[in-house]
Order: C-alpha cells, then structure tokens, then sequence
C-alpha cells in the first residue's frame, strides 16, 4: 500500500524501475481516484494551483531522465534517495522550508524525482505542511499524486513503455490489502510518529544498502 517506500523492495524481484513504475502507477490512481470521490471539496485547490507551475516541468524532465538513463544510475538513485528519507526517519530529522525561494527549490526537487521514481514525496511534503491545513493536507495531496502519475502514464503510453496492466490488476488485491491497513493505522501512526518513522528508516536503510551493495560493479 506504501507505493513510493515499497519500490526499493520491488526492486529486488525486478530490478528495472521502468517495469514497476506503470504496476504502482495503476494503483496510484486506483486508490486515489476512490478517496477522492467525496473528498473533491476538501482540497486545497488555491495553494495546488500555486505550487503545480513549479512541480509539473521538473516532474517531465524526471519522466524523460527515467526513459532515457542506464538502468544501473536509476536504481543507485532511487537507492540512494531512499535511504536519504530512511536516515533522516531513523535519526528523526525532517525537511524543512521557512521561505518561498526554498519552497520553489524544494517544490522542483520533489517534482523530479517523483517524475524520475514516484519518490518525491517528503521534498514537497515539506512544502506543503507549511501552507495547507493539517485537516486538508492528505486530500490535496492525492489530487497533487494524481496528477503527477496521470503525467507519467501518458507519458509511458505515448512512448511505447509497456504498461503492464495484468500485473497491475493481478496485484490490486494484495495493494489493497496494504491501502486498507495503512488507512486503519493512520491514527496509531499520527499517535507515535517518531517510533514509527524510526522503524520504517531502520528497515528502509537495510534494504536500501543490500540494493545499493547488489548494484556496485564487478570486481
């Protein structure tokens, strides 16, 4: 259910980011077109029209660099910022913006790697905290995942990227299975955020350094 945090995981069955990008993109808007169906008045429309212009061209030139990078720099970076996340998790430190200019940066970083990995993210989380309320955040993100995934299937489908459908329905109910219990365990989560996330950075870095060891080249 935790699409962007599973992929290093995925990685170890196939190690080819443009194979399981399509897979999680299906269920990104699967899951996100279901919360959102009574959910469209919650959003934060304003602040997402003021953020997109930042977010959407950097998210095309992530798409483009993931069709067009080795193989082996895409997962070395999808590694590397994952176990970015996972140590800042661990050690319980967060990304932070107190003005617009680091807004727009982190804005523009967020929107590349969500286009390069679907791992963007904290980046433009972190923005986005500081200007939607606690109450409308999770809403006016999944519009904002929406959009981006939306961007990036297009993308994959007007380039010839096999889009892998059978597998994507073949694996819904298992990614439902992780949607529901994500959803269950929300509160719990929000009760005692830093020893989840620690242990969420504990089992990422492990992962992230076994994939990170995998890649290195012979010799």
């Amino acid at each position: 259910g935790g699409a962007a945090l599973g992929l290093p995981l995925m990685l170890f069955v196939v190690d080819r980011p443009v194979f399981w990008l399509p897979i999680i993109g299906f269920h990104l808007l699967f899951f996100s077109a279901i919360t959102l169906r009574t959910r469209l008045d919650n959003v934060d429309w304003r602040f997402l029209k003021q953020s997109t212009p930042y977010i959407i061209p950097f998210a095309l030139a992530g798409v483009f660099g993931l069709l067009n990078l080795p193989n082996a720099w895409l997962l070395n970076f999808i590694y590397l910022i994952t176990l970015l996340y996972a140590l800042m998790w661990l050690f319980d430190r967060h990304f932070h913006s107190n003005n617009a200019w680091l807004d727009r940066l982190l804005l523009a970083l967020g929107g590349y790697v969500a286009g390069t990995s679907l791992t963007g993210a904290p980046l433009m989380v972190a923005v986005y905290t500081r200007h939607v309320a606690p109450a409308r955040l999770r809403d006016t993100l999944f519009v904002l995942w929406f959009v981006l995934v939306s961007i990036k299937m297009t993308t994959f489908a007007l380039v010839g990227v096999a889009l892998h459908a059978p597998e994507a329905l073949a694996l819904l109910p298992v990614a439902a299975i992780g949607h529901v219990a994500g959803l269950r365990a929300h509160d719990l989560m929000v009760r005692k955020a830093r020893l989840f996330r620690r242990i969420i950075g504990m089992v990422l870095s492990g992962i992230c350094l076994i994939g990170l060891t995998q890649n290195l080249p012979p010799g």
